[in-house]
């Protein structure tokens, strides 16, 4: 008895060791591994696929051009291009999708993250106002792009996501002076 007790501190101690070393070889591995590999989650500086304004104005120095179309989700320009009804691709005709697009697009200007409130007041009613203008092509494109689905392409998440990556790529070819960050569903309906 008198010898595990003896051993207990020596059994504690390395086992306080071990977790140690093993935590410090975790969080090394989470920092400075690559972003390619997985990992149990990522610093918030270096998520992978993605930039942020901020970091994107502090890579950009002074009086270079910031490439904004790869910003992530929710700090663009949102367009609501309203709710849609088209009849879906059916041999009886029966079948249709009502569906509500919001295009999310990257700004034009490369320092629209630097403007203050009132610069960036009229630059979105600016934005707003070159959107109207192109909303009868926007609404073309997604119009033919949902009367060539079928139920089973787009009842499924799956399904969602690729038409979500479709209007996105057809956006960006027809409207090259604009970059759709992402598209969201604002209402979903097959019947």
């Amino acid at each position: 008895m008198k010898n595990i007790l003896g051993l207990l501190p020596k059994i504690l101690m390395g086992l306080a060791l071990f977790i140690l070393v093993v935590t410090n070889l975790a969080i090394a591995y989470i920092f400075f591994a690559p972003d390619t590999l997985p990992k149990p989650f990522y610093p918030l500086y270096a998520m992978p696929g993605q930039v942020t304004a901020a970091s994107a104005q502090q890579e950009s120095g002074e009086g270079e051009s910031v490439d904004l179309s790869h910003l992530p989700p929710g700090q663009g320009l949102m367009v609501d291009t309203g709710s849609k009804i088209v009849n879906l691709v059916d041999p009886t005709g029966r079948k249709y999708l009502r569906v509500g697009v919001v295009l999310e697009f990257a700004p034009t200007d490369p320092k629209y993250f630097e403007m203050g409130e009132e610069e960036k007041k009229i630059y979105v009613s600016t934005f707003n106002r070159e959107m109207e203008s192109r909303l009868p092509v926007i609404n073309d494109i997604l119009i033919t792009l949902f009367a060539s689905q079928t139920f089973e392409k787009v009842y499924t998440a799956e399904g969602k996501e690729h038409l979500r990556q479709q209007i996105k790529e057809l956006i960006n070819q027809q409207l090259p002076e604009y970059h759709v960050i992402y598209v969201y569903f604002t209402e979903f309906v097959v019947q």
